[in-house]
């Protein structure tokens, strides 16, 4: 149920994105808007600089891998056409409101998206995690590099068809006085966690 203020609120992000707004959802206590990639910077900096929005402050950025999600998510799109998506999460200090948007990315293959250091600063070390974790291209990242994983680490972890073992794993070798890499020896298996509950769990006393 949207109260009044926040239906106020939706109004007025309908009237002023106009077009470039391709759907707008509540999840999570939240509102979410999707956009197409080619509208981002210029939403982004409406978004920011709106007086009637004023979304100062970037709180979050994350890649989504949508390869293996049941649900629809893809309001806007034929689901299984977008496989990734980068999602923003915003503040406005101002007003006190929070807004989620969502943008997916147009190439499965080879994933871009124009970065959005130059209208708020603090993407540089999301965008760097978004492209670590799920090999999503920043356009115009000032820095674009891994920051979580290895120098040498070859793939992006949080992919959905990524391997649960990985690729490579690295040792010391003693011989060479050095960490090498090399193609991984683990076996993969599945493990299913043992859960023993009891009758009368999380149950208040009569």
């Amino acid at each position: 149920m949207i109260d009044g203020r926040t239906d106020e609120f939706v109004v007025n992000l309908q009237k002023i994105l106009g077009s470039q707004l391709v759907d707008i959802g509540r999840a999570l206590g939240e509102l979410t808007v999707l956009i197409h990639p080619r509208d981002l910077l210029d939403v982004a900096e409406t978004l920011k600089s709106h007086s009637d929005l004023n979304f100062d402050t970037l709180i979050d950025l994350c890649g989504v891998d949508y390869s293996e999600y049941t649900t629809d998510t893809h309001a806007g799109y034929k689901r299984g056409d977008k496989r990734f998506a980068v999602v923003y999460h915003l503040l406005s200090v101002k007003h006190n409101n929070r807004l989620r948007m969502r943008v997916f990315v147009e190439d499965n293959e080879f994933p871009t998206i124009d970065s959005v250091m130059r209208i708020w600063p603090s993407a540089n070390w999301y965008e760097r995690e978004a492209f670590d974790l799920f090999g999503i291209v920043f356009n115009n990242h000032l820095d674009l590099r891994r920051i979580l994983t290895d120098y040498g680490f070859i793939g992006n972890p949080f992919r959905k068809d990524f391997p649960l073992s990985g690729h490579m794993e690295m040792q010391y070798d003693a011989e060479q006085k050095r960490v090498v890499y090399q193609p991984i020896t683990i076996e993969p298996r599945e493990i299913t966690p043992y859960i023993i509950r009891e009758e009368q769990y999380g149950k208040e006393e009569a």
